[in-house]
């Protein structure tokens, strides 16, 4: 009898560590959440996407979803949030989104800092009009992301203020758009989580996709740094086939707004690297420099 009664204490003090756990865990971490109501803007269908096979010679694999319509949040809550939040909008040519190497692999290094975290995998580019550009539809997901993630800044801990963005590679072109449009939203209103803000609060641009026109010497028409124009950690590779020159030109629109700015163009590295290291060179200390610039923009 005995053992017994100890034994049903020692599960009932298990089943209380364990509650005691569930409780302290972040609200909703780890869930997916859908970024429009209904259909988004322009849509008929509400597929969320096809994983491509993964492809052999990459070791670890990478993930690709393509015909993606209906856009999705995955999300990864702090254990001790400090407030801030960054969407992540990954890279994938438009035509299709990479949700980890340029998504998910972030969340660990930006949970340890307190930082929510929400990868969106936004509308890719199959059935899109030929006369729309490829970044519209990407930017009016991240747009709505942006206000959404504001609307439940409470639930999920955040401080409305501090919402900023990661985008990598293609997802880098939307962000350096997103990152100077202001308050010009994309799409029209369509329920009260469109009274938040859609603008983010600073962006990291992590090898932004083509984001410099080589036949005007200048930035795409559609990114244009004004005096209001949010504060900015810029990343790219001297060797990237995507030229630098719009991360340089970037960073030099915002100081002549004298907006304070991060520029780091290594010597090597390529294109898409993510968060991994890339053998010979220093590429993968960048998450190291971020960390440090993101702590700035805590106070």
């Amino acid at each position: 009898m005995t053992i017994c009664i100890r034994l049903l204490a020692a599960v009932a003090a298990t089943n209380l560590l364990l509650a005691t756990a569930a409780c302290a865990a972040p609200p909703e971490s780890g869930i997916k959440v859908q970024v429009w109501p209904g259909l988004a803007p322009g849509e008929t269908s509400d597929a969320e996407g096809e994983a491509q096979p993964p492809r052999p010679v990459e070791n670890p694999p990478v993930s690709r979803v393509i015909n993606i319509r209906r856009p999705t949040l995955d999300v990864f809550l702090p254990d001790k949030p400090n407030g801030q939040a960054i969407l992540i909008l990954p890279g994938g040519g438009f035509v299709k989104v990479v949700p980890d190497k340029e998504g998910s692999e972030a969340a660990p290094w930006l949970n340890s800092l307190g930082i929510a975290t929400f990868v969106l995998r936004y509308r890719t580019n199959e059935v899109t009009p030929k006369d729309e550009p490829a970044w519209k539809r990407p930017l009016q997901d991240a747009q709505r992301s942006l206000r959404l993630i504001r609307a439940n800044a409470e639930k999920w801990h955040i401080d409305p203020a501090k919402v900023g963005v990661l985008a990598f590679s293609a997802g880098g072109q939307v962000g350096s758009i997103l990152h100077t449009a202001e308050e010009v939203a994309a799409y029209e209103t369509i329920d009260a989580v469109d009274k938040q803000s859609c603008k983010p609060a600073f962006s990291l641009l992590i090898y932004p996709w083509q984001i410099y026109n080589a036949a005007t010497d200048s930035l795409l028409p559609a990114i244009t740094v004004t005096k209001t124009t949010p504060q900015a950690f810029i990343v790219h590779t001297h060797d990237d086939r995507s030229s630098s020159l719009g991360s340089v030109l970037l960073s030099a629109g915002l100081k002549k707004q004298n907006t304070p700015a991060e520029l780091h163009v290594y010597v090597n590295g390529g294109h898409g690297y993510g968060m991994r290291p890339v053998d010979g060179s220093h590429i993968g200390t960048w998450p190291d420099r971020a960390t440090e610039w993101l702590k700035l923009q805590v106070k």
